[in-house]
């Protein structure tokens, strides 16, 4: 039986951080993960150049049941403290919109990075051999892996969620939470393409027509903020930048509600009538929208010939139309498809502050497996390294 003060079950981004942190603290540290090479859903991450963080990280930007939860975390550790190390590593990196920042070279650096910091605090490091059980008793908890055993006095549940399965993503951290009687939050697909039914066939076969819009999703519209970037048609429904951030706020029945030429003022319609009344409806409206989606908007609406020739009211409604359209969703493309995952282990179980879970001591979730999800942008990655310093620094 090989004996660490902490054992780590994850080798993600929060865990990979959470153990480098601790043992740079000096604690012996044991990093477990099933795949066969740690970090693998960073390699992948931001097209292959990893969106690390963002430089808008606010608590708002996160979902949770208990909406204050991320608050200490996040104030402890900033992007501003992730930054910092990435430059003492000379990454170079970029914003690309939206207080995005990626790697300039690729998402390698970051597990190089990573990796680097756990050799520096002597963190014993294994991957390729799956978690066979896990026991406590007399204060320690016990591991089986693989042909080997280890026990700790604290343990870090750092295995995600089951969002983008073929990476070897499981419910294992809901598995081992429910076990050790902390409840779980319903996991559900988060910043995921949304599905349109048959009668939306029109819009299906947009495929690959993409268009910038303003999105919002009700009945929770109140709590759901809109969300302008591009959104793109699908043979299965919806997806792009801005349907994945609504997504996230979207329950089955929602209305999501697209605003078409965000940038267009009130009235527009009726000021193109004055201005150039033998202009088509369809040329007048389609001004600024690629022309298979002006087509398939126009038939929706029904009206057609030269605008100078529609009435105000038929131009009004039309306006109102484009500028909240209606598409009821009847579903998501799932776990398969979805960036990250909603839900997860209730935040009301923990300590905001360690991370640790207030009925079992030495036990502590962070990172996806926790029900703190944040937007797409990077804020996901930048909730891994807070918590996980959050509990290396508890440990």
């Amino acid at each position: 039986m090989n004996e660490y003060d902490a054992i780590i079950l994850g080798a993600g981004a929060a865990g990979l951080f959470c153990a480098a942190t601790a043992g740079q603290r000096g604690k012996r540290v044991l990093l477990l993960d099933h795949a066969d090479q740690p970090g693998k859903k960073i390699l992948i991450s931001g097209g292959g150049r990893c969106n690390f963080t963002n430089l808008h990280t606010a608590p708002d930007r996160y979902l949770a049941s208990n909406p204050h939860f991320a608050k200490s975390a996040l104030s402890r550790y900033t992007p501003a403290d992730f930054l910092a190390l990435i430059e003492a590593y000379d990454i170079a990196w970029h914003e690309k919109t939206l207080g995005q920042l990626f790697c300039d070279g690729s998402a390698k650096q970051i597990v190089a990075m990573l990796l680097e910091e756990c050799a520096k605090g002597d963190v014993t490091v294994h991957c390729g051999d799956g978690v066979g059980g896990v026991e406590y008793a007399d204060g320690r908890y016990r591991v089986d892996y693989g042909q080997s055993s280890a026990s700790a006095a604290a343990l870090v549940i750092a295995t995600g969620g089951p969002s983008i399965p073929k990476m070897g993503a499981t419910a294992f951290a809901y598995d081992l939470a429910r076990q050790f009687g902390l409840k779980v939050v319903q996991p559900r697909p988060a910043l995921v393409p949304l599905t349109l039914p048959g009668e939306e066939a029109l819009f299906r076969d947009l495929s690959g027509v993409s268009t910038e819009i303003v999105v919002r999703c009700g009945p929770s519209a109140a709590k759901a903020p809109a969300f302008r970037e591009a959104a793109l048609f699908t043979h299965r429904g919806l997806s792009g930048p801005s349907i994945l951030q609504i997504s996230s706020y979207w329950k089955r029945g929602d209305t999501v509600t697209a605003q078409f030429v965000p940038d267009r003022p009130e009235g527009w319609l009726k000021a193109v009538k004055r201005e150039r009344p033998r202009l088509s409806f369809r040329k007048a409206m389609g001004d600024g929208l690629p022309e298979r989606l002006a087509d398939a908007l126009c038939e929706r609406l029904g009206i057609e010939g030269e605008i100078g020739n529609l009435s105000d009211k038929a131009l009004g409604a039309a306006e109102a139309r484009l500028a909240r359209w209606p598409f009821v969703p009847d579903g998501s493309e799932g776990f398969a498809k979805a960036e990250v995952t909603a839900g997860g282990i209730d935040t009301a179980e923990l300590s905001s502050k360690t991370m640790e879970a207030r009925k079992s001591p030495g036990l502590y979730a962070i990172g996806e497996a926790v029900d703190v999800t944040g937007w797409l942008g990077g804020y996901n990655f930048q909730w891994a390294w807070a918590s996980a310093r959050a509990a290396g620094l508890a440990i």
